[in-house]
């Protein structure tokens, strides 16, 4: 995959993160399958659902790792059945989304074949830091102390 140039300005300083984000989106992308909706449920909340029509509970697995909500489907074969024609998908699945900072998973449920995964988001707060300006005489930052190492320019 190619790097992306977008987060390479110097403008931009801590947002290495925002390209292994990227990165991590693209892997997630995947096949299509299942097929899901995303939608905001209130004002601080948001719902995935995912149509896995055939699995049961014990079949799916939801889990959230390193800020990335991972659902895994696996159903186990049906040895003593025999298809003429099977047409209802029964492979194994992983659909991942990426989770913001702070969003949490509050929940899943099962029903008629929809698997519906609950998620909050907090509210953003703003907030306001005063950054304290040091003068020149505070040696203790590390600052120059007026002494010459050897090597160092100037005359000798």
């Amino acid at each position: 995959m190619t790097r992306n140039a977008y987060f390479n300005s110097p403008f931009l300083l801590g947002f290495e993160h925002l390209d292994r984000l990227l990165e991590r989106t693209a892997k997630a992308a995947g096949d299509g399958y299942p097929p899901y909706n995303i939608e905001q449920s209130s004002d601080d909340s948001l719902r995935i659902t995912l149509a896995v029509a055939g699995f049961a509970p014990d079949e799916l697995h939801v889990t959230v790792e390193d800020r990335q909500l991972v659902i895994k489907g696996k159903q186990s074969d049906a040895a003593d059945r025999t298809f003429l024609h099977r047409g209802i998908a029964a492979r194994q699945f992983q659909r991942s989304f990426v989770l913001a900072e702070g969003i949490e998973v509050t929940g899943a449920d099962l029903r008629n074949g929809l698997l519906t995964v609950e998620l909050t988001r907090p509210k953003a707060e703003p907030t306001v830091k005063t950054v304290e300006i040091r003068t020149g005489t505070d040696n203790s930052a590390g600052g120059a102390t007026g002494k010459r190492r050897s090597g160092e320019g100037g005359q000798s």
